[in-house]
This record gives structure tokens, sequence and C-alpha cells, in this order.
């Protein structure tokens, strides 16, 4: 194994949660009269901290979002995830081969610990993540495509960054492990491969990646 630690993106890469998340998301900021499609959530906001949906959306309306925009939209998001959420195909396969091979991973998504946790249930992911192994850009601050998040966690889990390789599905996220100086493998399932441009290798099946650490 070339690396000390393994870090998951969460939403796109162990849960297919991007589709949902991003629809709902759009209909949202249509309904409070800033027109946006299913496209452009996917575009502007996937990858990102909520507080960045807010900075955008202000920067480009000068209007601030309502105070309960995060509450409303998170109860909607884990309304829809526990009708349909489903793991990304590979995933339990590839935490399961980690484990196995004893290879050090975890988990450091833009989303909250509730959203990381609430997706992790429905999909059966949780057996895999005890809280130890769960980072949130809530616990830093700051989100993709800061590198504080990768840092953080590769800190927690006791590894130098550069003995640390990310899986990402974001240009956000390619961006925030590049700059914490990590390797970082482009998931290209949902993102076409010219999006993620600066990763370090690109796959499109999960169930590759174990063979890619080698």
């Amino acid at each position: 194994m070339r690396y000390d630690l393994v870090i998951f993106d969460n939403d796109g890469v162990l849960v297919d949660s991007e589709p949902i998340s991003n629809r709902h998301l759009a209909a949202y900021l249509t309904e409070l009269g800033h027109p946006t499609s299913y496209e452009e959530s996917i575009r502007d906001y996937m990858g990102s901290a909520m507080h960045r949906i807010h900075e955008l959306v202000e920067e480009r309306t000068g209007r601030r979002l309502p105070a309960d925009f995060d509450d409303t939209f998170h109860r909607r998001v884990f309304a829809a995830f526990e009708r349909e959420l489903e793991p990304v195909s590979g995933a339990e396969d590839v935490l399961a081969k980690l484990a196995a091979d004893g290879v050090p991973y975890c988990v450091a998504s833009s989303g909250s610990h509730e959203r990381i946790r609430v997706g992790h249930r429905k999909t059966g992911l949780d057996r895999w993540f005890s809280e130890d192994r769960v980072f949130s850009s809530q616990d830093v601050g700051k989100g993709k495509p800061a590198p504080d998040l990768f840092l953080y966690a590769a800190e927690r889990m006791g590894t130098r960054p550069e003995r640390c390789v990310v899986v990402e599905d974001s240009p956000l996220g390619v961006q925030a492990a590049m700059a914490a100086g990590m390797d970082v493998y482009g998931f290209t399932a949902m993102t076409p491969a010219a999006k993620l441009a600066g990763a370090t290798r690109l796959f499109s099946e999960l169930g590759q990646l174990p063979d890619l650490l080698v």
C-alpha cells in the first residue's frame, strides 16, 4: 500500500446522494426566488459546505438566504434520503477490503455530521465508520476548496499529509486535497474527467480503487 491513510469524500463517493440533494437544492433556491436548474446546482454547489451556498447566493444577488434555510433544506433532503438513498456501487466491498487488509481509512465530508450519519445509517455503511473515523466541515469551520478539513482528518488519524490519498468526485474536493499536499484520486462516475483536472489519478468504478492503491 503506497499510502498510510485513505480519506473518502462522502456524497457521491460512498453514498449516491448528489442527485437527490442537488435536485432539492435547485428546487428550494428556485422557490426562494433564485432560479436554479439541477445542472446549475451540480456545477456551482456540488461538494460545497452550506456556508458556501449562502456566500455565492449573496454575492450574486445581494440577498441573503433565510435564517432557517439550512434546517429546511436538510429536513427535505433527509426525508428524501430515507426514501431513495443507496450506497455507491462497490462502496461496501471497498470498505470491507480495506478493513480486512488493515488499511486505515476515514471520511471527510463538506456535509454536516448529521447528514453523514443519516446517509450511512440508511445505506448500511455506518458499520464501517466509528465516530473517530468521521470528519465534517463543521469540525473546521471552513469547507472545501480550503485544505483545512483534510489536514484536520490527517492530524486526527495521526498521519502526515503526504502519506494520505483522498478519494473525491468534485472539483472543490480535488482543489482542497491538492492544497493539503495530498494525492487525490478523482472518481468520474458522475463528474466529467475534465472537471477533475489536477487529480493524481482518475477512475470510473469504485471497485477499481483497491488495486489502484497498491
